[in-house]
């Protein structure tokens, strides 16, 4: 009997592990599956229209990096400073010169211009460029302004309208 309780207890805590892994499996929708398939997954790297395919765990990294760097002011795609413009395609593909493709907001995010490309605006955006004055930047490398930028572009193929939408959703 002194046995028999730590073990039941040791197979309960098991179980209790388990079976919300196993509920997850069967209980996930053929549509999240469809989510990460390889057209969702690629997007523009270039304005030469070159194309890169990130793989799902990529696109996880992208967006804890940006979750953590930019998801204060650029929660679900939107600018909280100005909402006229987000992070959705369109907006992107619109800014001079367009930022609508990995490369373009790497770029950015080393250093940002205003909407119409006229000025930097690096000593008010958090940037590589002056990341000493925005600690959340200070420790990025290439690899995860690029993660971040693949996040950016996929985001709105997963969540649609909702991301970047603006104003029209607040």
């Amino acid at each position: 009997m002194d046995t028999f309780l730590p073990s039941l207890r040791r197979s309960l805590k098991g179980l209790l592990i388990l079976v919300p892994v196993l509920i997850g499996l069967v209980v996930s929708s053929p549509a999240d599956a469809a989510r990460w398939d390889a057209e969702t997954l690629t997007v523009p790297v270039n304005p030469d229209g070159g194309l890169v395919t990130f793989s799902e765990q990529e696109i996880n990294t992208g967006r804890k990096v940006f979750n953590t760097s930019c998801g204060t002011c650029h929660a679900g795609g939107i600018t909280k400073t100005n909402h006229n413009v987000g992070l959705d395609p369109e907006t992107l593909a619109l800014a001079t010169p367009p930022r609508d493709n990995v490369d373009a907001l790497v770029d950015y995010m080393k250093d940002p211009t205003s909407y119409d490309g006229e000025y930097s605006i690096s000593e008010l955006h958090p940037s590589m460029r002056d990341a000493e004055l925005y600690p959340a930047m200070r420790d990025l490398t290439d690899e995860d302004l690029r993660l971040m930028a693949g996040f950016i572009l996929v985001a709105p193929k997963v969540q649609g309208n909702q991301w970047g939408g603006g104003k029209i959703y607040f």
